[in-house]
């Protein structure tokens, strides 16, 4: 019984007072981790609240647009609902040529036809506005993405494109054309 105690507290006090086990390590042995940034985890963020990729993304700026986006679709994708409802409830009392009483004022005004063409309106911008909705969340999700993997992109001044007009001076192209002159040409660099 003694045997069993005395190798669990010698385990026990190597894993405690190890300073490798302990994570104390020696100041010039320390590793330093450079912060990778996960376009994975902004997608996710993105697809769980919209918005929480761009914020994971110090892209605050982004958010309202997000937002605005979404509000803007939601309220048209709503409104078109209700005409929709409503134009179908007055299409169907019209063709069913219902005689009780019933609060929808497109009834005194279309006759059956023009009631069909309104709610199948209706009907297809509820659809399209349902459709722009999702692929106004799946841009969010897709911006969050690329932003993500662009978070470490090294955009510095050394970064150019010149275009400037030049004079070639090419021996080859004045003995093939006969020309005492250099012709004119632009001339690209780009440096990096």
């Amino acid at each position: 019984m003694r045997l069993p105690l005395l190798l669990f507290l010698g385990l026990l006090q190597l894993v405690l007072f190890n300073k490798h086990a302990s994570g104390q390590t020696n100041p010039e042995q320390q590793i330093e981790y450079e912060y990778v940034h996960s376009p994975h985890k902004a997608s996710i963020y993105s697809a769980i609240l919209p918005g929480l990729g761009q914020f994971y993304n110090k892209k605050y700026w982004k958010i309202p647009i997000v937002y605005t986006g979404i509000g803007v679709i939601g309220y048209f994708a709503l409104e078109n609902r209700s005409e929709y409802r409503k134009a179908s409830e007055a299409y169907i009392y019209k063709f069913n040529e219902e005689t009780y009483e019933i609060d929808n004022d497109l009834i005194d005004r279309y006759d059956v036809d023009v009631l069909r063409d309104i709610r199948d309106y209706y009907r297809r911008n509820m659809e399209l506005s349902y459709i722009i909705l999702a692929l106004w969340y799946g841009l969010n999700i897709v911006d969050a993405t690329v932003d993500a993997h662009l978070f470490n992109y090294d955009v510095s001044d050394n970064l150019s494109v010149q275009i400037e007009p030049t004079l070639m001076s090419d021996f080859a192209f004045h003995q093939r054309h006969f020309s005492p002159f250099a012709p004119p040409g632009i001339r690209l660099k780009i440096n990096f």
